[in-house]
């Protein structure tokens, strides 16, 4: 039995130009609303003809209607919209009563579905962008706060910025380059993919990453997707920039000899060299004063709240069943992708009042233990990352001068799109060149999108890509950050390689140690280090980017949730066995960045399979020595493959070895005989001793 029409009438409707090459052309078409789908129909003469589309309700986006044409006609005034999952349709009302009739019965019928937007675009798509916001990717996040369920026009959102991010006096924002007299455009590469594990199983996702189960079969999240590169020609851009000023910030230090690591009093100084603080934290130690903080709320009634808002990481603290205790609960999708899982954690104390949800972390305050488990899980299913009751109420320093003005940045073209993130190159003030990153609708949470920038806002390196702002006081926000005119070093080496003599293969290799070098200093791991997620300065510097995955961590360890992905082919045993990364983990992904380069691009362990390639690298094989190193330099890659982390070098130390072979020309032009070849993968046993 086929289900009841619940509205039907004569509307016009507009092409929705699937292809670049398709007219825009409008027509009148008999709308068909049931329970599953809305279905449109030729119609002509008084009479329904063949259908000619149909718009399942589930897998509607958002309801809301569209600023009409600035010369459109009597018949246009009153359009609306239906985003979907492969589109967006454009219809026209006849008048203001049938608009926000159909409106309302839509937004009512799909305020529910699983994949609502938390924006949308208010004007047309028309002539390769969108009139409202002038954004040229279809795909590009919404510019008007969307709320299901509201017919009338909403209004862009201006009042929503970034979380506070206190403690940043200490450091100044590096200035955008000066607007230069001629321009220059090309590519860049940004991946966006994020998150946290326990014990994992490994199951495929794509060609190059695999997701996390765990020990019961589950699994959440999904893979990113490269984000793909387009080029402009151009002349350069100027290279000068603003020296940060020195600055200092001293936080009282307090050794402390327990074999606990003490979190309590920490010392933090920093300057221009290492201008980046660690941790910050709260400023005030009084539970009350922070919105996670739910009372004496019942262990029912928070699992009904977080379960409500449905976000991974949303969290809250309550008092606990045990008398002066306190209990952390927290949702995630990582374990039933469907409904989700909440769990909840006492909060242990010490005998001298110190805070503890994993033993080996202690904290003087709960604001200060919540502080650090929202940058690193440490045993938790995943990261705190949402408050559930609000916004804090502790009034600290916004962002200053990292907020850009958003009428001074042009966007200009797509550069690269992926599965959660645009990167589009942007113009600033008309003229200076800049890399502008947005998010997709539907794909990932805000939050989690900024995540990177906090991360960059802390981070100061000449070997790392520089950021220059955000913009965060309306929808879309922005990453904007210094545009790299040579793209990804991938797609570099593949297209340049042969021009590269060995001396420049060397220096980008030292680079790139020399950026990991910092990380590890700052006790940060970048977890996603490979040849893609470094991008080639016009003077052909190579710099890390890409902190999406990213981690600050205080004991070098950081275990991810199921759910996450990783890139199989650039990762050590422990992750593979249990998604436990650390610097040596980045050790072992730095060796395989060293081999793309000396291959010239080529991908790791062709042509295995993930499969193929886990079993092998468990087994303790290991790549090939490329033709274009030598046998030490070789023997130094490999160091970065040991099967134990312990055993693998430090940055610190590949650095120098690095400096030494710069030194020592010799080794640069002796090149392997290509007669020498080996099979793809060599055996190599973890605990073999290499003379360096």
């Amino acid at each position: 039995m086929e289900p009841s029409v619940v509205k039907a009438e004569v509307l016009m409707k507009m092409s929705q130009q699937k292809k670049r090459i398709s007219p825009r052309n409008y027509k009148y078409r008999l709308f068909e609303l049931t329970s599953n789908c809305i279905t449109y129909y030729e119609y002509e003469k008084g009479k329904k003809g063949a259908m000619k589309g149909s718009v399942a309700t589930d897998s509607i986006c958002c309801v809301q209607t569209v600023q009409p044409e600035g010369d459109a006609p009597v018949q246009r005034q009153f359009p609306f919209q239906i985003v979907y999952d492969k589109g967006i349709l454009y219809i026209f009302a006849k008048d203001e009563d049938s608009r926000r009739s159909w409106v309302g019965v839509l937004s009512e019928g799909t305020r529910n579905n699983a994949k609502l937007m938390e924006t949308y675009h208010s004007g047309f798509y028309m002539e390769g962008r969108f009139l409202c916001c002038k954004q040229t990717s279809k795909a590009s996040p919404g510019c008007t706060l969307y709320k299901a369920g509201e017919s009338e026009n909403a209004t862009p959102v201006f009042n929503k910025s970034l979380p506070p991010l206190p403690g940043l006096e200490g450091r100044d924002r590096l200035a955008l380059p000066p607007i230069p007299k001629e321009m220059k455009s090309s590519p860049s590469l940004v991946d966006t993919w994020c998150n946290d594990a326990t014990k994992p199983d490994l199951e495929r996702e794509t060609d190059d990453r695999w997701k996390v189960k765990n020990a019961d079969g589950n699994h959440g999240g999904v893979a990113p997707a490269c984000l793909q590169e387009a080029a402009l020609d151009g002349n350069s851009l100027t290279e000068s920039r603003k020296r940060l000023t020195k600055r200092s910030c001293t936080v009282k230090c307090q050794q402390n000899n327990k074999p606990k690591m003490d979190l309590s009093d920490r010392s933090i100084s920093f300057d221009t060299h290492s201008a980046t603080q660690p941790l910050i934290f709260p400023q005030s130690d009084n539970v009350e004063d922070y919105s996670w903080y739910g009372g004496n709320m019942s262990r029912v009634k928070s699992e009904t709240l977080l379960q409500q808002m449905g976000k991974e990481g949303a969290f809250l603290v309550r008092d606990s069943s045990h008398k002066g205790s306190y209990t952390v609960s927290l949702f995630s999708l990582a374990l039933n992708k469907t409904t989700g899982t909440v769990r909840h954690y006492l909060i242990n104390t010490t005998d001298d009042k110190q805070f503890y949800l994993a033993e080996n972390l202690l904290f003087g305050s709960i604001p200060k233990l919540i502080s650090y488990h929202q940058l690193n899980g440490a045993g938790l299913l995943t990261r705190l990352r949402h408050p559930a009751l609000g916004s804090d109420t502790i009034p600290s320093s916004g962002y200053g001068d990292w907020e850009l003005r958003r009428e001074e940045i042009t966007l200009v073209r797509q550069l690269g799109s992926g599965q959660f993130g645009v990167v589009q190159l942007a113009l600033w003030k008309g003229r200076c060149e800049i890399a502008v990153k947005t998010i997709k609708e539907c794909s990932m949470s805000t939050d989690e999108f900024i995540e990177e920038a906090k991360i960059m806002m802390r981070l100061k390196h000449p070997k790392l890509v520089s950021l220059h702002g955000v913009c965060t006081e309306a929808y879309p926000f922005y990453i904007v950050t210094e545009y790299m005119e040579n793209g990804n070093l991938l797609e570099y080496l593949k297209t340049h390689g042969d021009e590269c003599p060995p001396s420049r293969l060397l220096d980008t290799c030292l680079d790139v140690c020399d950026a990991m070098c910092y990380l590890e200093r700052q006790q940060f791991i970048h977890r996603d280090l490979a040849a893609r997620n470094c991008l080639v300065h016009k003077n052909l510097t190579v710099k890390v980017s890409d902190f999406g995955m990213a981690r600050y961590v205080m004991d070098d360890q950081y275990t991810s949730s199921a759910g996450t992905t990783f890139p199989v082919r650039w990762s050590a045993p422990e992750v593979l066995s249990y998604t436990r990364f650390s610097s040596k983990s980045d050790v072992w992904a730095f060796g395989v960045l060293m081999w793309e380069v000396y291959t010239l691009g080529k991908q790791p362990y062709e042509p295995h399979d993930n499969k193929q390639v886990a079993e092998n690298v468990m087994r303790g094989c290991r790549l090939h020595r490329p033709q274009l190193a030598s046998e030490k330099l070789h023997c130094l890659i490999s160091s970065c493959w040991y099967q134990n982390p312990e055993d693998r070098p430090p940055f610190h130390q590949i650095f120098e070895d690095l400096q030494a072979f710069h030194e020592d020309r010799q080794h640069i032009d002796s090149v392997w005989d290509s007669s020498d070849k080996t099979t793809e993968v060599q055996i190599i046993h973890a605990k073999q001793e290499l003379n360096l």
